[in-house]
Parts: structure tokens; sequence; C-alpha cells
């Protein structure tokens, strides 16, 4: 990392004002996301509109200075940590929600919006935005674009790409490109929004963003399916996807999430109870209306049973179908009480090939000797495998870096992929080669350089 070009600082705090920060101890809270890592930028941008990031980006292509840009920094893989130096673009400033349209089912926003704002702000119309990953009540949508997040009801919803109908970004040459429009039928050139949305900020700056919305459901109910071991757990998930009945969630949780949700119930005195002898936990939504969602959630529970199951609840309330969620998200922090490291990556394979992925990571688990916790959103076949161990042993942090190149290795030999909704950023980019044909990861260069002719968005994310 070297020192901005003099007349660069000067152009750019004559452009933003106090928006333009060079203090070393304001610019180290803008060098690390959720992955924690670390490293310090020369300078913080807080841009209040499009034009200041066009004038921003142009003015650091010409000094070929890097731009990272940045919403909230929950990203996991590090794509917002600026290990080249140069300038972090951070969106917090552009936060605001521009329309909201109910009978286009569409809202224009800025990327600084935080996700659970604009759930809030569209409850009202009776409309949602699907994507809604663990971090949603801080995450921006600038964030979720990026990394092209899902959550949850990504299984009946889908994620942020298949949520977007529009975007304005400005390229590494800076210029200011629309792509797509405010319809959900369209036929006119390239579908660059779509190749935008998970390019974690290496192509493009979003300013703006058109997304589509959804009715909210009249009602959702809950299934609580528990199991003998995960390897039954695994296949009812393939049960119940096989069936024409698509669920709105369909959650997978391993023996330590049942024991972790069964800690952070009683200490909640949530007054629901987990049975010893489970191993394996499946939460299954379903939406609809009053007519239809009786038997929704009864064609679930019949596709839930088989071998292996030790009891299925339905949740008899709101109430309680918030506090079984409640559990569900407590999870990965709650995993901090078992080891003090974590490896947590979100390994994407088939539905049918889930109980093949478990017993895989069981045997590693069981070859490392480290403890690996698995729970994720099976409909998706996408599950976060989280491998623990103590920082301050070499050893087990080299074992746990191995074991989780096993897991890629595994989930790739499966017919899977690397990531579902955690992105690439700086874990996952030695592996690349091993996802992607060397064909193909040329072609994504040559988009790379299109876009970003000398290289300023984010270098050293996403291609190896």
């Amino acid at each position: 990392m070297t020192a901005l070009p003099v007349a660069l600082s000067r152009e750019l705090a004559a452009l933003l004002g106090d928006g333009w920060r060079t203090d070393p101890n304001e610019r180290l809270t803008y060098g690390y996301d959720n992955s924690r890592r670390q490293a310090l930028p020369d300078a913080v941008a807080l841009p209040v509109d499009a034009a200041q990031v066009q004038a921003l980006v142009r003015a650091c292509r010409a000094h070929r200075v890097p731009v990272v840009a940045r919403g909230r920094g929950t990203n996991t893989t590090g794509a917002a940590v600026p290990v080249e130096g140069g300038v972090v673009v951070s969106f917090e400033r552009m936060q605001r929600i521009l329309e909201i349209r109910p009978g286009d089912r569409c809202a224009v926003v800025e990327p600084g919006v935080l996700n659970g704002d604009l759930q809030r702000a569209l409850a009202p119309h009776g409309l949602f935005w699907p994507p809604d990953p663990t971090s949603a009540d801080y995450s921006t949508i600038g964030g979720n674009l990026a990394c092209n997040a899902g959550g949850p009801r990504a299984v009946k919803y889908g994620a942020s790409r298949d949520n977007v109908l529009a975007l304005v970004a400005v390229t590494g040459a800076g210029e200011l490109v629309h792509c797509g429009s405010a319809t959900t039928k369209g036929a006119t050139g390239y579908d660059l929004q779509r190749l935008l949305v998970g390019s974690e900020g290496t192509l493009a700056l979003i300013v703006e963003a058109t997304l589509k919305l959804t009715p909210a459901p009249a009602q959702r109910r809950t299934l609580r399916a528990l199991y003998r071991d995960v390897d039954t757990a695994a296949a009812a998930v393939a049960r119940l996807m096989a069936q024409p009945v698509a669920p709105s969630m369909l959650e997978f949780m391993d023996g330590d999430c049942v024991r972790l949700a069964r800690e952070h119930m009683l200490a909640n005195a949530d007054g629901v109870e987990l049975p010893a002898e489970a191993g394996a936990m499946l939460l299954v939504e379903a939406d609809g209306d009053a007519d239809t969602l009786p038997y929704a959630v009864e064609a679930l529970a019949r596709a839930a049973e088989g071998e292996g199951l030790v009891a299925i609840d339905d949740a008899a309330d709101e109430a309680m179908r918030a506090r079984l969620w409640s559990a569900r998200k407590a999870l990965s922090p709650a995993l901090r009480t078992l080891a003090a490291g974590k490896l947590n990556e979100d390994v994407v394979v088939p539905v049918s090939r889930i109980p093949e992925l478990v017993a895989g990571v069981q045997a590693l688990a069981r070859e490392s000797g480290l403890p690996i916790v698995t729970f994720g959103h099976a409909g998706n076949g996408n599950l976060h495998v989280n491998i623990l161990f103590e920082p301050s042993d070499p050893a087990q942090v080299e074992r746990a870096h191995a074991a989780m190149g096993r897991v890629f290795a595994l989930a790739l030999a499966l017919g899977g992929t690397l990531s579902g909704e955690h992105g690439i950023g700086l874990a996952k980019r030695e592996f690349m080669p091993q996802a992607v044909d060397p064909p193909t990861l040329q072609l994504m260069r040559q988009l790379k350089a299109v876009f970003d002719p000398d290289g300023i968005l984010n270098p050293g994310k996403l291609l190896p």
C-alpha cells in the first residue's frame, strides 16, 4: 500500500467535503468485514449521489488507485477488505428509498438502504423483498446484490439475482450504465443486471436498484421435524423437494445445532422442548391463503415422515413460529461458544445429493479430529459448513483449512459449486480453477477488462 497522490486527495476532498476521510483511526473502521480479515485503506469516501460516485471513480482511474465498494461489512469472505489499499467507497449516505410502486410491484432504492428498513417500509403495502439473509437488519441492499444474498426464503422466492429488475451502476471506466428495466419481462439486449449481481464490486459500483417485490402471504405455518440422525434428516430433505408442494423455507440443522438450539430455548425460557434423542432437525415452512395452506402443510408433513423421524410438530401460533426461527438464527453466533475459531463456508449441491454431502462432512470431522457443524438452506442444497478450531493451536488451524478445501472438493464432486450466497471474495479465490474451467475463467477475465479496463475495482477478489 502506498500513499495516495496528493492531487487525487485534494480533488476528492473538494468533491466530497466531510465525506472524504483520511484519518488513520477512521480508516481502520472501514478496513474489515465479518470474515475477520483486515487491511487499512488509504482513504474512505462517503458519496451522497451517483454523480459523486462517477466523479470519484474517474479520478481514481486517472491515478490507478483501487476502489473498493462497501455496504455494512457483513460479508464473510473478505470481499470488502481493501487488500491493495486505495479508496473504500462506503454507501452509508446513499440510503434513500426513492420509490415504492405497489402497482408495478417494484421499489427503487439506493445501495445503502438496509434490507430490514426496506422490509418495514414495504409491509404497509402488503409487499416484501424476498432475500432475507441472517444479517438483514444491518446489511445493505447494495451488499446483498454484490454477493447475491439469499436466505431461507430463496427455496420458493429466489435469491437477490432473481428479485432485481434494473440497476444503475458506475463501471471502472467511470461510465454510468443503466441495465434492465422496471418490467417483469424484457428481451432487449444482454441481461447485464443479472451479471452485475454477485460480481462483488469487481465490475461496477451499483448506485441504484429497481427491485422486484412480492405480495406478502396471508398466512404462514411452520413444521418442526426431528430425526434420529443427520442421515435420515438429509433423506427427508430429498423427499420434501421431490413432491409438488414447494415449501417457503426448508432449513437443516445437525446434532450440534440441535443441542445449541436446545440451550438457546432453555436460556430464553421459550417453552419449546427438544427430545434428547433428536440428532437432527428440519424447519419446514409453508405460506399461502387460508383455503390452500392446510393442504400444503399436510403434504409437507407426509413427505417429512419416514425412517428416523422422532417427532413432527406444528407451531401452534405466530409466537411459537417466531421462537423456532429465533433459535435457528441464533446458531451462527452461538458456534463461538464451542470454539474461538470458525471457518464458515456455504457450499451448494443438488438437493438429491445432500445425504452424500452430509455423510462426507461427517467423515471429514472424524478424520480431522475437529468439530464440524452443518446447517442451512436445505431446500436449495445450500448448507453452511462450520469448521471449529482453536486459533492458538497452529496444528488445528492447518487441519481446519485443509478440511475446508476438502469440503469444497466434495461439493464440486457431487455436482455442486463453491457458494450459494456468501460469494467468493478472498476466502475461495484459490478454489475457482477447480469450480470453473479455463475457457470460462478466461471469459470472466475478459468481461472484467471490459467493465474495468485498468483493474481498479476491488482488485484481488473473486478471480484467481
